[in-house]
């Protein structure tokens, strides 16, 4: 506590870097990679899709001994731990030269990077605020959105200025300079380590606000805290989780091959990159607002919203043909990012509390990752057999209707 600023916005701040540097792991990262590694080695781009979606979907099954690894060790042990090993993972992708090596650096900047590097900083802040959960979480999230802006353009111009193995050393030595050392002096586990509750000032004051009902504040007790085997006992707990998959399935496949899809509508790579970074510019406001919003509705809603939109996005990307259909497309897709990106970080805390929420968030992204792994070689495979994207694009619509029945249906437990 210094003065009246509570720590936990630091720790906001910290978790928010954290979802930044994820980036790198990232497939709107990983995504401006793929044709120079089909250019320089000659490989199919079945070939490479196979290997990203093999490698993520093995990352995807060890992040549930990631959770565990949080509950036990905490946060800042891993936060540190985690940053320097995805930096040496950066450095071995910057010297890949066989299939072998690159399933191998697929797998640990997957693992490392798009799960745990996005997984610790979501337990962080989780148990850092309960009343205000859902703007902490907005703020974290711009991370990520600035991330998502900012990682292509920078990837582009390191590869076009020098080349694809600089830029992997590039955030390599970012991740050592910048990240490492705030997680490092800047991380702490729980409020309570401070002498400090969530969303509160002291301990103290939190007391006296909880004794009158007009200034009373929620308090971390009011939540409910679920293991993971009394979760899994609830409907509550699948719907979320098959929920929190179908996005990253989707995205995931259309970020990967991004590129192709819109030069198989006659559109440039500049414009790919465009719509890459204006799904981001348009998902930070929105992501913001959502944060607002879910401490007024339960969580589920919000991620029904999401496939929904997600419907309307997939339908006009078969249609996108022209720098004005593209814009669209990428402000509709950020509009259901932005929403998407908070309803699937807050969803676990608000629905079985704080106390196991590493082994509970665990498993959620282990399902998000397993999504993720799903969606690149269905699309890769589709475009080899069919040459254009169009049959796989109307198949894939068949999950958000799926995703949607299960968000409605999948109600806080009591």
């Amino acid at each position: 506590m210094l003065g009246k600023f509570y720590y936990g916005w630091v720790i906001v701040f910290i978790g928010g870097l954290g979802i930044f540097f994820s980036g790198p792991g990232q497939t709107y990262s990983i995504s401006l990679f793929i044709d120079q590694y089909i250019n320089d080695f000659g490989w199919s781009r079945t070939e490479v899709s196979g290997l990203y979606s093999t490698a993520t979907l093995i990352a995807g099954l060890t992040m549930m001994f990631v959770g565990r690894f949080i509950d036990r060790f905490g946060q800042r042990f891993m936060m540190v731990t985690v940053g320097i090993v995805f930096a040496l993972a950066c450095f071995f992708n910057s010297a890949v030269t066989n299939m072998f090596m690159l399933a191998i650096g697929f797998f640990l900047v997957r693992l490392l990077g798009q799960g745990t590097m996005s997984l610790i900083p979501n337990t962080l802040v989780a148990q850092w605020f309960v009343k205000k959960r859902g703007r902490a979480f907005s703020f974290m999230t711009m991370g990520s959105f600035i991330s998502a802006m900012l990682l292509p353009i920078i990837n582009s111009w390191l590869i076009q200025t020098w080349d694809w193995q600089f830029a992997w050393r590039f955030w390599g030595v970012a991740l050592l300079v910048i990240f490492v050392p705030f997680a490092l002096f800047g991380v702490r586990n729980r409020p309570e380590e401070m002498g400090l509750e969530p969303d509160a000032t002291n301990k103290d004051e939190d007391e006296n606000e909880n004794s009158d009902p007009v200034i009373g504040t929620t308090l971390p007790q009011s939540e409910e805290d679920w293991t993971l085997k009394e979760a899994m006992r609830t409907w509550a707990f699948w719907g979320i989780l098959i929920s929190v998959s179908i996005p990253s399935m989707i995205n995931t496949g259309i970020t990967f091959h991004i590129i192709s899809i819109f030069d198989s509508n006659g559109l440039s790579p500049g414009i790919a990159a465009i719509v890459l970074s204006l799904m981001a510019i348009v998902g930070l406001p929105i992501s913001l607002v959502s944060g607002f919003i879910t401490e007024k509705i339960q969580t589920n809603y919000l991620l029904a919203s999401v496939f929904v939109i997600e419907i309307i996005f997939m339908l006009l990307l078969l249609v996108t043909n022209n720098l004005l259909m593209a814009i669209l497309f990428g402000t509709i897709w950020g509009i259901a990012n932005g929403i998407e990106r908070i309803g699937m970080n807050v969803v676990w805390p608000d629905f079985f509390g704080r106390k196991y929420i590493g082994s509970i968030n665990g498993v959620g992204m282990t399902m998000v990752v397993l999504g993720s792994s799903l969606g690149p070689l269905p699309f890769g495979a589709g475009f080899d057999l069919f040459h254009n994207y169009t049959p796989v694009l109307l198949a894939a619509l068949t999950f958000p209707l799926l995703g949607l029945i299960c968000a409605i249906t999948a109600r806080k437990p009591q």
